[in-house]
């Protein structure tokens, strides 16, 4: 079964392989990884949507939480969240069914941005299990080449992570959003290891508001 899982890790060399590396070691197929970085440009936003059975699950959220340069990583399988994915189909049909295809990306809310004497290039934006939909309609209509950029997903709990940049301030300390520093930027000071090193202690501990 699926799950979809939110991280929220440094944005560093190595901090992508670390976190795949966990999943196909243990022979984990990931269906689709999106990752760009944050308000902050020290941290990432990664949305992974990996084949996992669901006793497992709690099992791969505790791994991937002890990975170096995870900060936080959470389960939003079955949990309030918004998912959503981006299509790019190139529809090529013969004339006479243009007006059709046209009645059909107006029903998903997909747009034209592109149309020629082949046919047209349609973008749509929903969740992943509506763009399958999109995708075998405009399937029915010719030949059409499908680029779809992943699921992308965010939590609608009450609670929210703050992602102000962390300030190196002195050991023990707390700056003002709350979080625990040792006098090092996260990440300075770990655990040796491969790419599966994982944390020294809780050298960062982030927390969450209601």
């Amino acid at each position: 079964m699926l799950q979809v899982i939110s991280l929220l890790l440094e944005n560093k060399p190595g901090a992508l392989m670390r976190v795949t590396g966990v999943l196909t070691a243990r022979g984990y197929n990931i269906e689709t990884l999106t990752v760009a970085r944050t308000l902050d440009p020290e941290l990432s936003r990664m949305t992974i949507v990996v084949d996992v059975d669901p006793i497992l699950r709690a099992q791969v959220i505790k791994q991937m939480n002890k990975l170096v340069n995870v900060l936080q990583a959470v389960d939003l399988t079955e949990s309030p969240a918004v998912c959503r994915e981006l299509v790019l189909i190139r529809v090529r049909a013969p004339l006479e069914m243009r007006t059709a295809i046209l009645k059909e990306a107006e029903i998903f809310k997909a747009r034209v941005i592109d149309s020629s004497t082949e046919g047209f290039a349609l973008e749509a934006t929903d969740d992943p299990e509506k763009v399958d939909e999109f995708v075998q309609v405009m399937r029915s209509y010719g030949d059409i080449e499908v680029i779809r950029s992943g699921a992308v997903a965010m939590s609608l709990e009450a609670k929210k992570l703050r992602l102000q940049p962390p300030i190196a301030t002195p050991t023990g300390s707390r700056d003002a959003n709350g979080v625990s520093h040792t006098g090092r930027r996260p990440g300075e000071a770990r655990a040796s290891g491969g790419d599966g090193a994982t944390r020294q202690e809780d050298e960062v501990e982030v927390t969450e508001e209601s």
